[in-house]
């Protein structure tokens, strides 16, 4: 894949301390970033810092609305989706784009990717069930964290030094087939944050497409800089969301009163910020149906 046929969206909110290393790792290539309202300088650090980069700036309507748009901006047969809190290492680009060339059928494929201190990030994911739901929000994982029956959620023992087809990726960096976009469609934009990339990747794998781990390429990131932790409701509803999508309503009420029970547990168990978080989302989940959940 030549390097003119190579693209990043990079989506940014307030992430300033981390962008200007983001979009530097991929200075050669063609680059739009969607900014969505921030406040923090990061539209004019990326006009003054890099100014062959596009700037789209649009409200914000979540993740998945910004890497549309980032999409339909750009031309890139291989677009890379990153997170403006993470930044690529040496030529990961172009490891990645090699592996979509010698896999027709990988729809996209993501790097291994590191914490700030250089130790993994494990960004391969199993996709939600009421009982990987249950492993990861009553702890049962703890028990057994390499097993794949108790930590399904986390994908538990897989190992990120083997290149291979998995089920889905983290987000904060994914090189996607623009193909493959046009087949399966775009990022849902009802994900508002969460879960987005997962709703892409099956519905990528249930069209026959595969999804692919490359550890051949690095990056690194910090992880919920630009939320900083403090979106922990819209996480849940995401689950809620995917559930309710693709295995149906009664599930995903089902999935309801398990997550609502579990944060219930959780804030006996945590005292301070943390158990206040679990008790209020808990309640939450316990006061309303799904469909008044995913009203936003």
């Amino acid at each position: 894949m030549a390097e003119a046929d190579l693209a990043v969206v990079v989506v940014t909110y307030n992430a300033l301390p981390w962008l200007e290393p983001c979009l530097a790792s991929v200075e050669s290539y063609e680059t739009v970033v969607v900014d969505h309202g921030s406040s923090d300088g990061s539209v004019e650090l990326v006009r003054g810092r890099f100014p062959e980069v596009r700037v789209v700036e649009q409200e914000n309507r979540g993740l998945a609305a910004g890497w549309n748009r980032g999409l339909a901006e750009s031309s890139g047969e291989y677009v890379l989706v990153l997170n403006a809190d993470a930044w690529l290492l040496g030529d990961g680009l172009d490891t990645l784009a090699r592996l979509l060339d010698e896999r027709p059928r990988a729809a996209l494929v993501g790097p291994r990717v590191l914490n700030q201190d250089g130790t993994l990030q494990r960004s391969v994911r199993g996709f939600p069930t009421l009982w990987r739901l249950a492993t990861e929000y009553l702890f049962l994982r703890k028990l057994a964290p390499r097993s794949r029956l108790l930590n399904g959620f986390y994908a538990g023992g897989f190992d990120h030094d083997l290149a291979c087809e998995v089920e889905w990726v983290m987000g904060s960096c994914l090189l996607v087939r623009r193909e493959a976009l046009r087949r399966i469609g775009s990022f849902d934009e009802d994900f508002f944050l969460f879960s987005e990339e997962t709703d892409w990747c099956f519905r990528a794998r249930e069209a026959g497409w595969q999804i692919w781990f490359d550890p051949g390429a690095e990056c690194v990131h910090v992880g919920g800089a630009s939320h900083g932790g403090r979106m922990f409701r819209e996480n849940v509803r995401s689950h809620l969301r995917f559930l309710a999508k693709h295995r149906g309503l009664a599930y995903a009420e089902r999935g309801r009163r398990l997550l609502a029970v579990s944060l219930r547990l959780r804030g006996v168990l945590f005292r301070g910020e943390r158990g206040v978080q679990y008790r209020e989302v808990g309640a939450w989940l316990a006061a309303r149906s799904v469909p008044e959940l995913l009203e936003r």
